[in-house]
């Protein structure tokens, strides 16, 4: 079996990986632990010798909690430190098979779709240095037409003079002039360096747009089986019409040379390689992450027999956890060793009413705890990607300088917690609802206050939020 290295993972242990997560997810300790030693256990595996490394199997994770606690941002920043596929599915719009819906099955081929995509942006980035210089001449070719081929006759020898005539002669052809050759490689190569300066960027050039199929964005919901049909109906139909002539259309050179630059990359790399390389990592290092597994829990539908939604979806669900061979338009996978992290509140259900084989698919269980006030002040202000920072990054686009002082923090985390606690607790994301109602007016005027400084104090939040504050019904609608 040929060993996949897992880029980023393999330089990092479990305490780097949550390090790594604390800059975006505040707390949370047991289940960043849980996911960095799996995500590491995925790399030691590529360790192991011999025939024992296929025997191996990836702890799965179920991750318990309220919504809105960090259970989605953990299983995606784990996916971005793997630089592995990643594909989160929501398990409640799965059905079983012969209804209407998504057959389980497709899980898989959106994740074989984002490992091909992966593969083939890492190998396009990888010639897209020759590719430019190729799409660079091809602009150069619509700027500037090349000579007419030289003859591959010595020139004749003028007579008596024993130097060479400036003009070829062709068998049966017009003479054609040699001193005409250096002149126009020197106009080519000055068009080349005004092409690198950016003088020609108002130039138009008329290129071929490549033609499609129509159906590419397409995509068919049905019964197992019909999707997979489908998505190989339109790969025939993409193929009969490529390679034909699209209508030609006229574009500035910065667009020629972008559309050339991509069309020249997809030249040059081996899709078949790609595409092999794809499928073994998608086997080797995919992550699918199935939230609201909660919501399919549940065994039979009140003596009637299976309930399509939820018993119906484990069992289909079953042969994928535990390993099987799915075929894709890009060939079979085998989900032996794909890691897979399910969610869900489990505020209704509970992880035991879970079909037996299903539960013991999922042998790591971690518990998120709901957020409180300490949690929501932190959440504001030290993830790199914190809201405050996201608002103040947006106003400052139109010349508007917001500084929040730490006791308005304060008071927005007051505010979230006590909404919370009296309506649904939807965990962080009530700080969006809250900071858009404090910050509404200002987002609205920010256009004509150019140049100008806000300080957000306690005062400011008092003044746009007590109203909502005193008033629950206010509260609970609103915010």
């Amino acid at each position: 079996m040929t060993s996949l290295a897992l880029t980023g993972e393999s330089m990092m242990t479990p305490g780097q990986i949550v390090e790594e997560l604390d800059r975006y997810v505040v707390g949370q300790r047991d289940a960043k632990r849980a996911v960095a030693v799996a995500l590491r256990n995925r790399w030691r595996r590529q360790q192991v010798e011999g025939d024992l490394r296929d025997e191996i199997a990836p702890k799965n994770i179920i991750m318990i909690g309220p919504t809105g606690v960090g259970k989605t941002e953990i299983a995606r920043r784990i996916a971005k430190l793997a630089q592995a596929p990643f594909v989160k599915v929501e398990a409640s719009k799965f059905t079983e098979v012969g209804y209407v819906g998504r057959d389980v099955d497709s899980m898989v081929r959106d994740l074989v779709e984002v490992a091909v995509k992966m593969r083939k942006d890492e190998e396009m980035h990888r010639v897209q240095t020759r590719a430019a210089a190729l799409a660079e001449d091809r602009v150069l070719d619509l700027l500037v037409p090349p000579p007419p081929p030289a003859s591959a006759d010595r020139p004749v020898s003028s007579e008596g003079t024993g130097e060479e005539s400036s003009t070829d002669t062709t068998a049966g052809g017009p003479p054609v002039d040699n001193t005409f050759r250096p002149t126009a490689q020197a106009t080519r190569e000055k068009f080349r360096q005004m092409l690198r300066d950016g003088k020609l960027d108002d130039r138009y050039v008329e290129i071929d747009a490549a033609g499609g199929s129509g159906l590419a964005g397409m995509q068919i919901f049905g019964p197992q089986g019909m999707e997979e049909m489908m998505l190989n109906l339109q790969d025939m139909m993409g193929n009969m019409t490529r390679g034909r002539s699209g209508k030609k259309r006229k574009v500035k050179v910065p667009e020629a040379l972008r559309i050339l630059a991509e069309e020249e990359a997809g030249k040059l790399v081996d899709m078949e390689k790609i595409t092999r390389e794809a499928l073994l990592r998608a086997e080797q290092a995919g992550i699918i992450f199935i939230d609201e597994i909660d919501k399919i829990a549940g065994r039979e539908s009140g003596g009637h027999g299976p309930d399509v939604s939820r018993g119906g979806v484990q069992r289909d669900l079953l042969p994928i956890v535990e390993g099987s061979k799915i075929v894709t338009k890009y060939g079979v996978v085998n989900t032996d060793h794909v890691l897979f992290i399910a969610a869900g509140a489990f505020n209704v259900a509970k992880p035991s009413d879970l079909i037996p084989e299903l539960q013991g698919r999922f042998p790591i269980r971690v518990e998120l705890q709901p957020l409180g006030r300490e949690e929501f002040g932190r959440i504001l202000r030290e993830p790199q990607n914190s809201l405050i920072r996201q608002y103040t990054a947006l106003l400052a686009t139109e010349g508007v300088t917001v500084t929040f002082s730490e006791d308005a923090i304060d008071k927005l985390a007051d505010f979230a917690h006590h909404v919370n606690t009296k309506a649904e607790d939807i965990g962080a994301r009530r700080l969006h609802t809250v900071l858009e109602k404090l910050l509404e007016d200002l987002s609205f005027k920010a256009p004509e206050m150019n140049g100008k400084k806000v300080t957000i104090d306690a005062a400011y939040v008092l003044e746009k939020l007590d109203k909502f504050f005193k008033d629950e019904d206010l509260s609970r609608y609103i915010l």
